[in-house]
């Protein structure tokens, strides 16, 4: 009888398998759908003469025109330059936020040095500092990177000190009653139950790197994707700009997708991560 129940059961469960298995395949696929249909409808409307190519370049255009910007290993040299500026302010930003953040969220004398200091920064529009940072860093590499870090900080900070002060009152009085040290507290109680909000924060601090770094490379540079932009500006070279902005959205998924796997790495102790991935 009971050979015959698990025979009746396995195909059932052979079925559920390859379902589960084609899940994160066609979760890909519908991601990604959009995207593409939204591109050969571009490509229909100019190649049917309703979108004038020398104001908006065809997607067959622009794959020709970064074709072409690769052969001659411009595009490369741009695109190293930017990723390097980038990653530094990212970088500036994720270590400044972390530990604003810290001194912010556990302790309230902490709190009220940093977080209005903060808020003011986090309203200034970033265009207007552009001219101080160039007064302050002179052209080179020094304001591009921390136009960056400056905007990149903010989400960083702003959800970490939410994570930090949604914690769990019950977690830190076992924690106190278990006599753990204040160290011992912050780092195995604290921050892993903050973690969520941090990578929450990361990622939309990557966003925002990209969009300063617009900013950043349109202002005195000489290198960078944001540069090989407005040379094209005065050429009237819309496939090149397209070029560059198809650059800088292909690069902000590419880091999206890193920060998601992160979350996967990072937080699949968590049950409820564990019920969203099986879903």
């Amino acid at each position: 009888m009971s050979g015959t129940l698990i025979r009746t059961a396995s195909p059932v469960a052979e079925r559920g398998h390859r379902r589960s298995a084609w899940r994160p395949a066609l979760g890909v696929l519908t991601r990604y759908a959009s995207p593409l249909l939204l591109v050969l409808l571009w490509q229909a409307a100019c190649s049917a003469g309703l979108l004038s190519t020398r104001l908006v370049a065809s997607p067959v255009q622009i794959v020709a025109t970064g074709w072409a910007l690769t052969r001659d290993g411009s595009l490369q040299t741009n695109l190293l330059v930017s990723l390097a500026r980038a990653g530094a302010g990212l970088g500036i930003a994720f270590v400044a936020g972390v530990g604003l953040a810290l001194v912010s969220g556990l302790s309230r004398l902490g709190e009220d040095i940093v977080d209005a200091p903060m808020q003011i920064l986090r309203t200034l529009p970033a265009l207007a500092l552009v001219p101080l940072f160039i007064l302050w860093f002179g052209i080179g590499e020094t304001p591009k990177i921390a136009l960056v870090a400056l905007g990149s900080g903010f989400p960083i900070y702003l959800n970490l000190h939410k994570g930090i002060r949604s914690i769990d009152p019950k977690l830190l009085e076992m924690a106190r009653t278990l006599g753990l040290s204040r160290a011992r507290t912050i780092r195995g109680v604290i921050l892993p139950g903050a973690l969520p909000d941090l990578l929450v924060g990361l990622r939309f601090a990557v966003g925002i790197s990209w969009l300063m770094l617009v900013v950043a490379e349109q202002v005195n540079a000489d290198s960078g994707i944001g540069h090989m932009m407005m040379d094209a500006e005065d050429f009237l070279r819309t496939d090149i700009i397209l070029v560059g902005l198809a650059i800088y959205g292909l690069l902000g998924l590419a880091s999206d997708q890193i920060v998601r796997f992160l979350e996967t790495a990072l937080l699949s102790w968590r049950p409820s991560h564990r019920a969203a991935r099986s879903a």
